[in-house]
């Protein structure tokens, strides 16, 4: 055993001295190191640091005071300081589309002598990463980049001179931290132990800095054996090998944090790995619960294996308060054991970067010409507060990159010839090169350019004639006065010199603006004669289908309503957001009325949503084009700049679940009801899967996304995380798994593989919820989850103990137990099994039909029923992620 450990020890050390050379595609700057001292290898990690020469053309070196160096890591005792400009910007060479572990370190250590505390802006790329307010700290976030480049800027906001000590960024797998939607912004990382060890690279592949985390009310719990950590989160030995467990047995292993603002999203990460030799008639076995609600369990961990158990969809906390519980189960012989846990906050990036050509072009102009302006840092156009100075651009649309429109080098000192970076900019209308010293040829890729209305390029030294293509351009003004040595013939080109320049120019100009007004001018007369003989056409009723042939649509009223609005007049709408109706994932809800009489509920994206512009956009897109009594109509919508908003059809009594929960009113509702609300439920989703093309799959359903008019009628809501099979014939779409926990479809959670009869797994955990009552997951039954407690009671016969106690026997038993059997056929495990919702539709119909047959009357369920109900649920629980 003692040879064994020695060899374990020798391994694990060469271990470290490979992973150590392991820097593939590692990026460690040192920031304000001379480049004389570069590169450099950090004593305790042995990574390799060099200097930011070369990153960043803008800002002053400096160095720490001498009292704080003691207490600060080699790459920190320089930085960078930026007194000059407002934005200062890093360029970092990366892979596009590819996971990044990135971080920033700000050390300020009094370097000024000046003790004033700083106060500035980090943005990673155009988007606002965090406010750097601590003289001490390291901003950390899990990014993907979609670019080849990554800007990090430092924009100054007050009398602090933004700077900065160290800058990292590490490439993680593809599939590790995965989210919704949005970046990753790190709230703790920490590992159990009652050491005060910091772990890091090399330990750490990722260079991940794992902090210690140990209470009074813990026991250690640690070995000597090696564990097995191949998982994707490769997480280090050093962690995976300690863990710890309440002292007192029958106690809870508690971990609490707050999160500011309340409201922000996060994602948790938890590891768990056996340290201990069970014996044979022992037992560890707990569930997870955050704030009260469970989340994860029974789970057990493996023995001397590495497991991670994460979110799948981002949590809150009420009040920013979370307390995570791992509770021991009724058969458990052992308390809980933890071995580490991780958490980081939901960041939206909304802004786009600009259009990757016109960075490039604009990147070759800057780089030709030797322009070092120091506002011609970072993103080109956005935000549009720290736009380079000449420059024009579009960015009204959030959802396609800006684009540059107009450059305006004029008197900028130009020397050389006009570049061939200009042809990237393919969307520009507008380009001055006036008045600086061009020489050469006028070359002929200016009059490829499409979009060119007015090309200045009086007062240079241009040689050679106007190529003719430009000359023959339809619609191009173009200027080239004050060139003696071009030569122009046929009074195609006019040459009129110096005191000419300034009226020649306007003209063109003018005439272009003109120009503009009359093509407005005559699209706005024609489709105002187009609504005109629309109005003539087709009752209001009827819409034109994808594939030209007329077809009756089921809310006529909402289709032809659709519409953008603007933000000043949702606010009209809302009254200034007066009357709150709920609030969700995507922010808050409220009412409003269109044209002062028109009921609707207006919903609001919060900035710190985690669905972000992404699912705004499908939910707009879908609802656009798809339309039947039972989806919840869109009315209108709002994207404008940051203000995003979803408007629709009022639904006055809420949502199914606050009503079987009791919630929102006293009454119960009846049989009969339930089963119509589920019928109507059952169609919408039958149209979305058949009466699509392509076909749709919405992905989260349950009873919060069945809403209910005054008539108790039931429409489908919520399609943010609907998805289209958009190759017909397609048996399913390989995706991120997205859905609500308890709803979710195991073998799409397994597999990736998303189909409709994912759609049909939540419809009969739905089902399964109008019949008994009961939630979805409850950690005080042996079985949590509703399905498997349901199918437990079902195997001894009783169907009355699962139906709800308040209706009383108040309902049809036929129908009671073919909606039973069919919820548990949607539930199979296996979705070839499974029914499709047409199969659905009809059944629920025949339920509803043997409901309504009786008359009202109160008859007595039989116990032991004459359908048989299949069962395939095992024994063995696997731990799925919330």
């Amino acid at each position: 055993m003692e040879r064994h450990c020695v060899f374990v020890t020798i391994f694990v050390l060469i271990l470290h001295l490979v992973q150590a050379q392991n820097q593939t595609g590692f990026i460690s700057v040192d920031c304000g190191l001379s480049p004389p001292e570069s590169p450099y290898n950090a004593p305790q990690t042995g990574l390799t640091y060099t200097s930011d020469t070369g990153l960043i053309n803008t800002g002053k070196t400096g160095r720490i005071a001498k009292d704080f160096e003691p207490f600060v890591d080699k790459p920190a005792l320089t930085m960078r300081y930026f007194p000059d400009g407002i934005r200062n910007c890093y360029n970092l060479n990366v892979t596009r589309d590819t996971n990044y572990l990135i971080k920033a370190t700000f050390v300020y250590g009094n370097y000024d002598g000046l003790n004033v505390d700083p106060n500035f802006d980090l943005y990673l790329g155009p988007n606002l990463w965090t406010t750097v307010s601590s003289n001490d700290t390291t901003e950390e976030i899990i990014h993907v980049t979609k670019f080849n480049s990554l800007q990090i800027c430092l924009v100054k906001t007050g009398i602090s001179i933004p700077f900065i000590n160290v800058l990292e960024v590490r490439p993680l797998k593809k599939n590790v931290y995965a989210t919704q939607s949005g970046s990753l912004k790190y709230l703790f990382r920490m590992y159990v132990s009652n050491s005060s060890r910091r772990i890091r690279f090399p330990d750490d592949v990722y260079d991940r800095k794992w902090y210690p985390i140990f209470q009074n009310s813990w026991t250690q719990v640690t070995t000597n054996l090696n564990v097995n950590i191949s998982t994707i989160y490769e997480l280090p030995q050093s962690v995976m090998s300690t863990a710890a467990t309440p002292l007192n047995a029958n106690a809870t292993l508690n971990i609490t944090w707050t999160i500011e603002p309340p409201t922000t999203p996060f994602y948790s990460y938890i590891h768990f790995a056996e340290l201990q030799s069970l014996r044979a008639n022992d037992t560890r076995e707990f569930n997870v619960t955050l704030n009260g609600e469970y989340t994860i369990g029974p789970y057990s961990p493996k023995p001397l294996k590495t497991e991670t158990i994460q979110d799948l969809s981002p949590e809150q906390c009420n009040g920013g308060a979370c307390i995570l519980q791992l509770v021991e189960t009724l058969k458990s012989t052992l308390p809980p054991l933890l071995n580490a846990i991780e958490a980081f906050t939901v960041i939206d990036f909304p802004q786009m970067e600009t259009n990757e050509d016109d960075v490039t072009g604009i990147n070759d102009v800057q780089n030709t010409y030797g322009l070092n302006r120091i506002s011609w840092q970072g993103d080109p156009c956005v935000p549009k507060q720290y736009s380079w100075d000449g420059l024009n651009c579009n960015n009204s649309d959030i959802s396609i990159p800006p684009i540059i429109i107009s450059l305006d080098l004029s008197s900028s000192g130009l020397n050389g010839v006009i570049t061939q970076g200009i042809q990237n900019l393919t969307h520009l209308q507008y380009l001055d090169l006036s008045d600086n010293n061009l020489t050469g040829d006028i070359p002929k890729f200016l009059a490829d350019i499409q979009s060119l209305l007015v090309i200045n390029l009086s007062g240079n030294n241009l040689t050679g004639s106007v190529p003719l293509s430009l000359l023959q351009k339809k619609g191009l003004k173009l200027n080239v006065e004050g060139n003696p040595h071009l030569l122009c013939t046929d009074g195609l080109c006019v040459n009129k010199g110096d005191g000419h320049k300034k009226k020649s120019i306007i003209a063109p100009v003018v005439a272009s603006i003109a120009s503009i007004a009359i093509l407005i001018g005559a699209l706005v007369l024609f489709f105002v004669l187009k609504k005109k003989t629309q109005s003539k056409g087709p009752p209001a009723a009827y819409v034109q289908a994808s594939n030209g042939r007329s077809r009756r649509s089921a809310e006529p009223a909402i289709v032809t309503k659709n519409k953008r609005f603007t933000y000043s007049e949702v606010m009209q709408m809302t009254n200034n957001f007066q009357r709150v109706l709920g609030k969700g994932g995507f922010g808050i809800v409220y009412h409003g009325l269109v044209n002062g009489t028109e009921q609707v509920a207006i919903k609001i994206l919060s900035h710190s949503s985690s669905q972000g512009y992404k699912q705004f956009k499908a939910e707009v897109e879908l609802l656009l084009r798809v339309h039947h009594k039972n989806l919840v109509g869109l009315v209108g919508y709002c994207d404008e700049g940051e203000n995003l908003a979803l408007i629709y059809e009022y639904m006055a009594n809420g949502d199914l679940k606050e009503h079987m929960s009791g919630t929102r009113n006293h009454f119960i509702l009846n049989w009969g009801t339930r089963l119509k609300i589920v019928v109507e439920s059952a169609q919408g989703l039958e149209y979305l899967h058949n009466g699509c093309k392509p076909l749709m799959v919405h992905r989260d359903i349950k009873t919060t996304n069945i809403l209910l008019n005054e008539q108790f009628d039931a429409k489908l809501a919520d399609f943010g995380l609907s998805r289209s099979f958009p190759i017909e014939g397609e048996t399913h779409v390989s995706t991120a798994v997205a859905g609500t926990p308890g709803y979710l479809d195991p073998e799409y959670y397994r597999t990736n593989w998303l189909t409709e009869k994912s759609d049909v797994y939540s419809f009969g955990v739905v089902l399964l919820e109008i019949i008994t009552n009961q939630p979805v997951i409850d950690p005080r039954r042996e079985k949590p989850h509703i399905a498997e407690w349901v199918g437990e009671v079902l195997t001894k016969g009783d169907i009355k103990n699962i139906m709800d106690p308040s209706l009383n026997g108040d309902y049809d038993s036929t129908s009671v137990w073919k909606a039973v059997e069919l919820a548990m056929c949607c539930l199979n495990p296996s979705s070839a099994r499974r029914p499709n919702m047409s199969q659905v539709v009809i059944e629920l119909n025949e339920c509803l039909t043997s409901e309504n047959s009786r008359g009202g009357a109160i008859r007595d369920m039989d116990s032991e029923g004459s359908i048989e109900v299949s069962l395939t649920f095992g024994t063995e629980v696997t731990p799925l992620a919330r």
